[in-house]
This record gives structure tokens, sequence and C-alpha cells, in this order.
């Protein structure tokens, strides 16, 4: 389980993100939110989450300036601003990762998938946890009804619009009226990478990349593009 805190001076913008990661990110605990940066700094000097989520311009004390007090720190930090200007510092400051406002919800769960990666090296037992728990099958709607299956049935998920399309490894496929991150929020995401807008993967189907023309082949011999700004997390996760 992915702890987390939020620290953003507008309520609004607090409570926004709080929502986002609620409905589209599994696995994740908010341990606290903060709109005052004093108030999350004595929070933090006493307990230690695994990542901060924290906007950069602040009246009391911007970001920067916050993370500065720590000396050593424990927490991944990923800056949340509406200003680009600031993505330079924030690297300098060695940022995990940093989201422009409004934040788009697929690369909020790129974050969110890449910091529970990144936790489940450093912690073998969780990897071990989390395998146990992705054996159960999951329920997808279709057509009025729930299908039980596997996740490692699934070969990819493609986007249709306002729909889905789930391929299955024995060359099923199911149609559902869901958007392709309401599929991806169901399944494993150690298990299964969003590659593309458009195309979810299961990396244990994955056999080949394609450097030159930036695509991957599947076990079944399909090929899947890869966005560009997708292939260096996919490059870590395979």
């Amino acid at each position: 389980m992915l702890e987390i805190v939020l620290l953003d001076d507008e309520l609004k913008a607090v409570k926004s993100l709080e929502w986002e990661i609620e409905n589209y990110c599994q696995g994740v605990n908010i341990l606290k939110t903060f709109t005052n940066p004093n108030e999350a700094l004595l929070y933090l000097k006493n307990h230690t989450p695994d990542c901060l989520f924290i906007d950069v311009e602040m009246p009391q004390m911007d970001g920067l300036e916050f993370i500065s007090k720590f000396q050593s720190r424990q927490f991944e930090v990923v800056f949340v601003t509406a200003y680009s200007q600031y993505a330079i510092k924030a690297i300098k400051e060695s940022a995990f990762d940093y989201l422009l406002k409004p934040i788009d919800t697929d690369d909020l769960v790129s974050t969110i998938n890449r910091l529970k990666y990144n936790k489940e090296k450093q912690n073998p037992s969780d990897i071990l946890e989390e395998r146990l728990n992705n054996q159960k099958r999951v329920a997808i709607p279709v057509d009025g009804k729930l299908v039980f299956i596997e996740p490692q049935q699934i070969a990819y998920c493609k986007s249709d619009g306002n729909y889905c399309r789930i391929y299955l490894c024995d060359g099923n496929e199911l149609f559902l009226s869901k958007k392709l991150k309401d599929i991806q929020c169901l399944l494993p995401d150690n298990h299964f990478f969003r590659v593309h807008n458009s195309y979810l993967v299961n990396l244990d189907q994955v056999c080949e990349f394609v450097k030159a023309e930036a695509y991957i082949v599947l076990k079944n011999n399909i090929k899947i593009p890869v966005s560009r700004n997708k292939k260096a997390d996919f490059l870590d996760r395979v």
C-alpha cells in the first residue's frame, strides 16, 4: 500500500487531487491532506509517508522552500503546479515527478504506478503479497452482466472512444461501455502498463520492443505502438 500526503494552499485543489487518486488509483492510502505548510511540516517531522504531493506556489512557504527544510528525507516528492517554469528547479530538488495543473488523470496514474513500483523494489515481501492478491479474478461488466476473468488471460486492452475492447490470449474479445482508464483501475498495475493513450498491455505478453519504430510485439504477434512519453517508463518496467 502506497502512503501519501497532499499539500496545497487551495482547498479546492487538494480535494480535487484527493478525488482523482481515490477514484483512479488503486493501492493508495492518503494519510493526511494540508493547506497550511507549517502544519504539514510539523506532521512530516514525526511521520514518514512514501510520497508528498506538494504545490509549488504557496503564499506562506513555497514548495521548494518547504522541501529545503529537510536535510535528509525518507519520502519521495511530486511537485504539482500550474507553472511549468518550475520544472528545472523541481528536478534539481530531486523530485520524483512533476505534474502540471490541471492534472491529467493518465499522468497521475502513471506517476502513482511508478511510485508503487519503486516501493515494491525496495520491499520484496510487498511484491509477494501483491502477487498473491492479484491471482484473484476481476469482474468485467459486459452487456449488463459481469464476466469473471483472471488478469493473466488478458493480452491487451484498446480504447474505442468512450468504450473499450479487451483482447484475450485465447483470441476472444470483450466489448465494454467503459473507458480504458476505468479498466486500468481494475487490473493489477504490476502486470499491466499503459504504453499509449489507446493501449493497455499485459507486460507478461510482451516479447519484443522495436526501438526504431517504437512498437512492441506481443506473443500473439500483435504490434502495439509505444508513445514517446511512455517509452522510458515502459523500459523501466520490463
